[in-house]
């Protein structure tokens, strides 16, 4: 058995490593004309907010492009419903165009940190984001309902 001073300098040597410091991606799936139209908006908005334009960029880079029959039903797209957890609790959201948003009725566009994390996961998945202020944080995926049947995008890429 360890005396209680090897503990103590046991301990003191032992560092905890927080999930925030992990740079989580897990593969995302996107449909092929969603991914068009958001590459459109991510080009259109380079002069207007390039740090967020270059981070849907690289997204949409890293996203595996998929037929727009085939996305499935628990994947996060335009318009899905998604319950997420953060460090700073649970929030469930839509996901829309910029032109659509409004935190009043929990609309996140998809040009804003966590829009872009949330885009392309399912349920279960989690993946680290970074704040408009710098700070990392970790999103998990609780659910995704996919967009309703009568979703109007409103006005897409052009309104960027």
């Amino acid at each position: 058995a360890l005396g209680d001073a090897a503990r103590r300098a046991m301990r003191s040597h032992m560092s905890v490593t927080r999930i925030e410091e992990f740079n989580l991606s897990p593969p995302i799936s996107i449909g092929r004309e969603e991914h068009r139209q958001l590459t459109v908006l991510a080009l259109a908005g380079i002069g207007h907010n390039p740090d967020v334009s270059d981070d849907l960029l690289h997204e949409l880079d890293r996203a595996s492009i998929v037929p727009d029959d085939s996305v499935p039903r628990d994947i996060v797209r335009m318009g899905s419903r998604i319950q997420y957890r953060s460090g700073e609790g649970e929030r469930v959201v839509t996901l829309v165009y910029p032109a659509k948003a409004d935190i009043a009725e929990n609309r996140i566009s998809v040009m804003t940190p966590v829009g872009i994390a949330l885009l392309g996961l399912r349920a279960g998945q989690s993946i680290t984001a970074t704040t408009r202020d710098g700070r990392k944080q970790v999103l998990t995926v609780i659910g995704v309902s996919p967009p309703a049947e009568d979703w109007d995008p409103g006005p897409g890429p052009s309104a960027a």
